[in-house]
């Protein structure tokens, strides 16, 4: 019988008759598209400044490196789910009834990498949602994924997922995320779907992930949302290994509506 022969690959042996079409394509077949966009202006560049080879091969793969980052970085932070684009660029420090110290600490993100959880709790209007989306915003900007949630939508997956028993599948899939921000506690009355869905989390990423909570009750006081045993065996993994921040104050808010910094004046 005759046997098989491997397929040889292809060896370059010497300069192509039309180069910058086989790298077009070699680029297409590599998936390198940040390379190839580059080349048009790199190549003469390079061929008008003499560069060494070895720095043109840098140079595009460079290119094709941040282009990489630049998709990844837009597609984590579209995979979060952020509800208002709030970053530190807009954050005020000193108006923060959180300490400037404790805020600094935070913003290293330490206690992410040691999967520790952040319960920011207090009145309405003082920045715990805007707190809490900037270091998930900053997470993402660092290389973390961050995965986002009020208290509804957990109840609204348990719905999804009871029907077809997929829940364990789709609270797996949350946890992966490096951080899970749960946000505005407190404000209404919960389903008992939102509380089963949030005591899921919090038990799935019991020292596995890190959680931020932002909420207008202290934790110690969930039982007023949800059943006492669901709320005690929440609170208990949740603060385990949490910082816990309470904000005071007026609403920022309201103090800008009453001093006329809410709009625009009329013309």
């Amino acid at each position: 019988m005759p046997t098989a022969t491997a397929t040889r690959p292809t060896v370059v042996t010497g300069p192509s008759s039309d180069p910058m079409n086989e790298i077009g394509e070699l680029t297409r077949r590599l998936k390198l598209p940040y390379l190839r966009k580059a080349l048009a202006e790199v190549i003469p560049t390079a061929k008008a400044q003499r560069w060494d080879p070895a720095e043109i091969v840098r140079v595009l793969l460079a290119e094709e490196a941040a282009g990489r980052d630049a998709t990844n970085l837009r597609t984590r932070r579209k995979r979060a789910g952020f509800p208002n684009g709030k970053t530190f660029d807009v954050w005020d420090e000193a108006k923060s009834s959180i300490g400037r110290a404790t805020q600094q600490a935070l913003r290293t993100l330490e206690w992410v990498q040691r999967r520790e959880n952040l319960c920011i709790c207090g009145p309405s209007g003082t920045g715990k949602s805007h707190f809490c989306e900037a270091l998930g915003q900053l997470a993402v900007d660092r290389g973390m994924t961050v995965a986002w949630f009020t208290i509804e939508q957990l109840g609204g997956l348990v719905r999804r997922h009871r029907a077809d028993d997929s829940m364990n599948r789709a609270i797996d899939r949350i946890i992966r995320a490096d951080l899970i921000v749960v946000d505005d506690i407190g404000l209404l009355p919960i389903s008992s779907e939102a509380a089963e869905g949030f005591y899921r989390v919090v038990d799935a990423a019991y020292e596995r992930r890190s959680l931020a909570v932002s909420s207008n009750l202290h934790p110690s006081g969930f039982d007023e949302l949800m059943p006492k045993t669901l709320a005690t065996a929440t609170v208990d993994r949740l603060l385990h290994h949490a910082h816990v921040v309470v904000t005071q104050g007026d609403s920022f808010r309201l103090s800008e509506a009453t001093n006329g910094q809410g709009v625009k004046p009329l013309t």
